[in-house]
């Protein structure tokens, strides 16, 4: 019998095991064809799913997440029994869904030009229209491996004799197309009316260069064309604001091949904007009793033995000499800076009164990411971050935990980001006490406090719990913000630590005269600056607010002969500290003003005869255009008070 709680409140009873579908028909009626599958107990599966038992049920639509993710894993099956049919020796590997689309890894025989990515659009379009039924059957190991074998998938094999020996495991077929998958899918093909192939790549089998270099088809889908057309127009758009493309332009950086992957060159504009952003958040911190400060930017093994890095995190560090080789010294560069600003703690004896001691650090670190994950100023090796620890008493970790909310809302807010945040609470898997260091009661603790918190601060509709997703020390909150493409990276964590005080000896004489462990809070105020530069370059599309401008204002002497009164106000407003260039080239007036306009600068100022002689300047907006006449005075008061504002 089965027992099924929709998501609406109703339920619905069968003295007879019932498929997700025909129990929903039953009980509304119809199912809307927006309906692509099922979540059943939390988990996506099929609309075919059977149910004998209790279960709760949610039917998902393309508005789902979980529906997005089932319709384009569908799409990447339609793509790859296209590329069978057109190509049939070709391999086959993974083809999971993503954010925004989906991707398969071929190997194949041909390379997918984009001509041949038209032709494979083309086959698809038929298997569409062909509505084929996509069942799924499930098969032992062996079966599987014999399946495999008979259909010369060699990856697929090499896949399946990876798992146990009892494995169930799931394959579909569409047609005449069968491949091993997890699942889930839709129920035919049919229900995937939009779609389009973006472009092919280069990836190796299984992310790791010692393997074969695959294809990578990458492609979207959606339910309509309208849909379609509209996601299309809105990659046009993000490829316009794509930091990646105008931070380059602009000038705020560059790469260089002798250099590495990952390891961008900051121009002068971007040091510029990065210099007034990190002194911003210097200054802030100190006002939020913050002590500055500043470390090593690598430590011999022992270090990160202490910590628990050198056993958790080793392969995400760039490690200077052999790591096993115990006879000689090992360093390596820093993943992180607490158990470097952990020292200062440890430099003397301390009291409960000096708690909480807030430390922070603009600081460098270096983390060893695969090649394929490097993007612009996004995802980087080497970068730069607002990193701080606070050092508290276990009953001061509500109010600091908040405090620390605050100022990350603060900085995004003045940068025009929190609008654009989302929020995960990431937390341990008490299944999973081998990957996590600490008491069950330890984890409880700090995830009751923090939840507690950010129902309070946020509202619990406003963020995520991601389980299995915490430090391996403790939970913490991730503040992200999309990307122009919808890809989402964390900008701001927030991570309580119950454990790793304990573990470099930190104690604090408490008011029992006795000595007590205390708490530690890992924050970041603004995050990664390079990565904030690049999300501040997308959304202003690199406009940036006057405040962030590497130029605020560009003095243009109409003719030679206004240049030295142009010089005086470019001096005179660089002495209030507005950041001013004077451009007395000998060129055109309206080529050096639209050259201005291109580099986005804030404010253009025009000086000539007239406003010479009326000691005036003539403004010209990035903005709004022609501003009109100000006296040099009234312009620079005005500029200043944008500054200090930071008006965006």
């Amino acid at each position: 019998m089965a027992k099924i709680k929709f998501s609406d409140g109703q339920i619905f009873e069968s003295s007879e095991a019932i498929s997700v579908y025909e129990a929903a028909k039953a009980l509304y009626g119809s199912v809307s064809r927006e309906v692509l599958c099922a979540e059943v107990n939390g988990e996506a599966t099929e609309l075919s799913h059977v149910i004998d038992g209790e279960a709760d049920v949610k039917l998902l639509t393309f508005a789902d997440e979980g529906g997005k993710r089932v319709f384009r894993h569908t799409a990447a099956h339609i793509m790859a029994q296209a590329v069978k049919r057109l190509y049939p020796n070709t391999k086959q590997t993974i083809g999971p869904a993503t954010d925004t689309g989906y991707f398969q890894d071929f190997d194949a025989e041909i390379s997918f030009t984009p001509e041949i990515l038209k032709d494979i659009e083309a086959e698809m379009k038929k298997i569409v229209k062909e509505n084929l039924l996509i069942e799924r059957k499930v098969l032992s190991k062996e079966e599987a491996l014999e399946l495999m074998r008979k259909l010369d998938e060699p990856y697929k094999v090499e896949r399946i004799e990876e798992l146990s020996d009892d494995a169930e495991i799931s394959i579909y077929t569409q047609g005449e197309y069968v491949d091993l998958c997890a699942g889930p899918h839709l129920h035919s093909t049919g229900a995937v009316k939009a779609f389009k192939l973006t472009q092919c790549t280069g990836a190796y089998y299984k992310g790791d260069q010692n393997n074969k270099m695959l294809q990578r088809v990458y492609g979207i889908a959606f339910p309509s064309k309208d849909e379609l057309n509209a996601y299309v127009l809105q990659q046009e758009e993000a490829l316009k604001r794509d930091h990646n493309k105008i931070g380059r332009e602009l000038e705020y950086f560059t790469t260089v091949d002798a250099i590495g992957q990952g390891l961008p060159v900051l121009l002068p504009k971007g040091a510029r904007t990065i210099q007034r952003l990190q002194r911003w958040i210097e200054d802030e911190e100190e006002k939020r009793g913050y002590l500055l400060t500043k470390t090593p930017l690598m430590a011999k093994r022992e270090l990160y033995k202490i910590s628990g890095h050198w056993d958790h995190y080793l392969d995400g560090m760039f490690v200077m000499g052999d790591p096993d080789d115990y006879t000689k010294e090992c360093f390596a560069l820093r993943p992180m800076t607490c158990p470097f600003q952990y020292q200062v703690f440890l430099n003397k004896k301390r009291s409960y009164r000096e708690l909480p001691m807030r430390l922070g650090e603009t600081s460098t670190l270096f983390r060893n990411e695969d090649s394929g994950e490097m993007h612009g100023l996004i995802r980087v090796r080497q970068f730069t971050i607002s990193e701080g620890h606070l050092i508290l008493r276990p009953e001061q970790l509500a109010e600091e935990f908040k405090g620390c909310l605050d100022l990350a809302k603060y900085c995004l807010e003045t940068l025009g980001l929190w609008e654009d945040c989302s929020f995960r609470f990431s937390q341990w898997d008490p299944k999973r006490t081998d990957k996590y260091e600490g008491t069950p009661e330890q984890w409880n603790e700090a995830q009751s406090v923090m939840g507690e918190l950010l129902d309070t601060y946020l509202g619990r509709e406003n963020y995520v719990i991601g389980i299995d997703e915490a430090a391996f020390y403790g939970p913490k909150l991730d503040i992200q913000c999309k990307n122009v493409f919808g890809k989402e990276d964390t900008i701001v964590t927030i991570q309580v630590d119950m454990l790793l005080a304990k573990k470099f000896g930190m104690e604090y004489v408490d008011r029992d005269n006795t000595m007590k462990t205390p708490y530690i809070i890992h924050r970041t105020s603004m995050g990664c600056y390079e990565r904030t530069l690049a999300l501040i370059l997308e959304k202003y599309a690199g406009a940036l607010p006057v405040w962030l401008a590497p130029t605020q204002v560009t003095v243009i002497p109409v003719v030679a002969d206004f240049a030295d009164y142009a010089a005086e106000v470019t001096k005179k407003m660089q002495d209030a500290g507005i950041r001013a260039e004077l451009d007395d080239r000998n060129e055109k007036l309206g080529y050096r003003i639209r050259e201005a306009q291109l580099s986005k600068v804030p404010y253009m100022i025009v000086v000539g005869e007239d406003e010479m002689k009326a000691n005036a300047v003539t403004v010209r907006a990035r903005t709004e255009g022609e501003g009109g006449k100000f006296s040099v005075d009234e312009f620079i008061a005005k500029v200043v008070s944008e500054i200090e504002t930071k008006k965006h």
